[in-house]
């Protein structure tokens, strides 16, 4: 693991991040021997630590008549950055809130990269007033669980077809057999189409993307996909074994996959 750029990636400078870091092992230190062991230019070393200083990163000494330095211990640090980063996004998600307005239209957006595609999902399932339709693989599921409960749990009907073996626990939920999931390629695939009125479909080919839509024919077809799904898994459920034995081998793979729906089913 590269530390530095760790470091870099929660605000640390390279100067600042190869300080702490040399500070970790050597302390207390002067800024003259923190220079010679980190290789940092003696100036550089001073602003450096000024800069952690300044955030809380390091201690130092009062009385020596060389300024001494010690870092914050590691998980102080890290709990102070949490505590100001959620500081932070608190503060923009109320500014940013009070002047976004949703824009119109029944356009093709593209989302890329997984984190800011199951971000818009998770905030599109908390807008849910009615109905949540979804297929989930376990990767995702286990970060979107909790927030699909809250969204049950307030009265929201959800149903989910889901492509591995994690359970959901609330709504109506069916496990897509895996035969048919390699064979539609849906074993990356998140569709999440909330109230009849937006719809989210992704994939992961070397990234994820996802393109939402409000485009209502769309919707609609995102929705009748799981919906016929469930059906037919609810369908099978009916079906003789004698009958089943009839299809050819190929079909009956598909059928032997399925698993029983769980839950209330959905009109």
């Amino acid at each position: 693991m590269d530390l530095v750029a760790e470091l870099n990636g929660i605000g640390f400078t390279d100067s600042e991040a190869k300080v702490y870091m040399v500070l970790l092992r050597n302390n207390p230190a002067t800024g003259y021997q923190l220079s010679k062991v980190s290789g940092v230019p003696r100036s550089m070393v001073y602003e450096a630590l000024g800069r952690l200083d300044a955030r809380g990163a390091v201690l130092k000494s009062a009385e020596a008549k060389a300024t001494l330095y010690r870092p914050l211990p590691p998980e102080a640090l890290l709990e102070s950055v949490k505590m100001e980063h959620h500081r932070k996004i608190q503060s923009l998600s109320s500014g940013l809130s009070r002047i976004y307005e949703t824009g119109s239209g029944d356009f093709l957006w593209v989302i890329t990269g997984e984190t800011s595609v199951v971000s818009y999902a998770a905030d599109m399932i908390q807008s849910a007033q009615s109905e949540l339709m979804l297929v989930l693989s376990d990767q995702v599921l286990r970060e979107l669980q909790d927030v699909v409960r809250v969204a049950h749990d307030r009265g929201v009907r959800v149903s989910a077809l889901l492509t591995g073996d994690l359970e959901l626990g609330c709504g109506e939920v069916a496990h897509h057999p895996p035969h048919e999931s390699e064979l539609q390629e849906l074993t990356d695939n998140i569709v999440v189409v909330v109230d009849e009125q937006e719809a989210l479909i992704a994939n992961r080919d070397e990234e994820m993307s996802a393109t939402v839509t409000t485009n209502r024919n769309l919707v609609l077809i995102a929705r009748q996909f799981i919906w016929m799904e469930l059906f037919a898994q609810r369908i099978y459920s009916c079906l003789d074994k004698d009958l089943i034995a009839k299809l050819n081998q190929e079909d009956q793979k598909v059928f032997n996959g399925y698993t029983p729906v769980r839950g209330k089913r959905v009109d």
